[in-house]
């Protein structure tokens, strides 16, 4: 490996979505094939109708194959020099296996230590082809993207009915009985997410408990501890007082609409910008889809933040106001700056979206929460969840008219979490606080409804 890849992979992998060790990510997807060659049956309806759309398309049937010949070219570029999925007829009949499971806590390698959730299983798939100019140009195709849609939507049912808990408390992997995984409500995956919550940085004294069941809202008593499928564990909400609201009664008070590490903070925010260059500039038009709004927001403030795999995955009003404008703005699923690929003389991101993260505010799937805030200092805002990769649900609770106090539920992300960001407009002046450290990828949470901002 170059010293320029091995610098890149070095590097964390923000928010846990998949093992820092790529080795661990090849025997995962190796127990996958061992899995799918177990199956009998057909593709999946709309994984089926994703091949149909390829192979009647010369265009995309070249790009579905080329992505992955690129990648394996570019093999020298990537983590121990292999490539492990290498076809895209491979890649369907691997997606066709995820459309059963749902995704394990941490699997044992052989020498029985913890390897790491596969919390993004198609995004490790994925993780070189799309990194590539065939992939860049594959992924952003509108009818891939609503085939994908299809496909996530399709899981999204499995992910939400009963069959699906079974990574809640089994100890042995359905991809094959021979490997001992980590229950998620086991004491070790437990001690995890308390780990991560009481890690979560905020105003004043730290309100976390000690125990998984009194943080987050479960029944011990109950069987699964009252989930009643994966997705109802994964959007599991926090006990009363445990993410107290910042200020409830002053208005010059912003808190963190979702526990969340800070990106970055970007003032002077242009209507349209070149977006899909390297420097990722905010590009409000395409952020806010051509909003009539958008122009409101022209050389305002833009808040970006990630969140992790092991925590909270809704989102909370940021200030007291009254809900303007809501809706969800269709967009890619698996599309990354080309940038970020092969074409960057580091090497591609061995995480694919999480160095494309103000690229993907402009072209993702996402949710627009336009809130006018009671204070007039701030006036409308927005809020933008956007969605990554598989996570393919904004889920918004709030409707036009609603008023929402500040720390009250918007909505949430199913099946993870992903980015999002507070648009103000210009005027709004605001001093950021981030509770010592300094946002980026190695940034560490910020709890909930704890202030993030207070207005100059």
């Amino acid at each position: 490996m170059n010293k320029a890849v091995e610098t890149r992979m070095n590097r964390a992998r923000p928010g846990g979505w998949v093992p820092q060790d790529q080795a661990h990510i090849r025997r995962w997807i190796a127990r996958l094939k061992h899995y799918v060659t177990q199956q009998s049956g057909p593709l999946a309806a709309p994984i089926a109708e994703l091949r149909d759309l390829v192979n009647g398309d010369p265009l995309l049937h070249a790009q579905a194959n080329a992505m992955f010949r690129e990648a394996w070219r570019h093999e020298h570029l990537t983590p121990l020099g292999q490539i492990e999925v290498q076809s895209f007829d491979e890649f369907l009949a691997l997606l066709n296996g995820i459309m059963t499971t749902a995704p394990e806590a941490y699997q044992d390698i052989p020498t029985h230590e913890p390897s790491g959730l596969i919390g993004f299983p198609i995004n490790a798939l994925l993780d070189w082809p799309m990194a590539t100019r065939s992939g860049y140009h594959f992924f952003a195709n509108a009818l891939v993207n609503q085939q994908f849609k299809k496909i996530l939507d399709y899981w999204a049912q499995f992910l939400q009915s009963p069959a699906s808990r079974y990574v809640l408390t089994e100890p042995v992997s359905r991809l094959d009985r021979e490997t001992l995984i980590v229950p998620w409500l086991g004491e070790v995956a437990k001690a995890e997410m308390v780990q991560v919550a009481r890690g979560a940085l905020g105003e004043g004294p730290d309100p976390t408990p000690a125990r998984f069941e009194q943080i987050f809202q479960c029944d011990p008593a109950a069987e699964y501890q009252g989930f009643g499928c994966w997705d109802d564990f994964f959007t599991r909400t926090f006990r009363p007082g445990v993410r107290p609201v910042s200020a409830p009664e002053d208005d010059g008070v912003i808190v963190s609409a979702c526990e969340s590490a800070p990106l970055q903070v970007t003032g002077d925010v242009s209507l349209s910008d070149r977006f899909w260059l390297k420097g990722q500039p905010y590009s409000l038009d395409n952020m806010l889809d051509f909003d009539e709004s958008a122009p409101l927001f022209d050389g305002g403030t833009v808040y970006q933040a990630f969140l992790s795999a092991l925590s909270y995955h809704r989102w909370h009003s940021p200030v007291s106001g009254t809900i303007r404008k809501v809706r969800v703005v269709n967009g890619t699923y698996y599309l990354e700056n080309q940038f970020e690929g092969f074409l960057d003389s580091d090497g591609a991101d061995p995480s694919a979206p999480n160095n494309s993260q103000p690229f993907l505010t402009s072209i993702a799937t996402r949710a627009l929460i336009f809130i006018e805030a009671d204070n007039p200092k701030i006036g409308l805002m927005c809020v933008v969840p956007v969605e990554m990769a598989e996570v393919s649900s904004c889920d918004i609770t709030v409707r036009v008219g609603d008023r929402v106090k500040k720390g009250d539920p918007l909505g949430m992300f199913h099946f993870g979490g992903s980015t999002h960001c507070l648009l103000f407009r210009p005027g709004v002046e605001l001093a950021f606080d981030f509770h010592g450290q300094r946002p980026g990828l190695d940034a560490t949470n910020l709890r909930v409804n704890t202030a993030i901002a207070r207005v100059k």
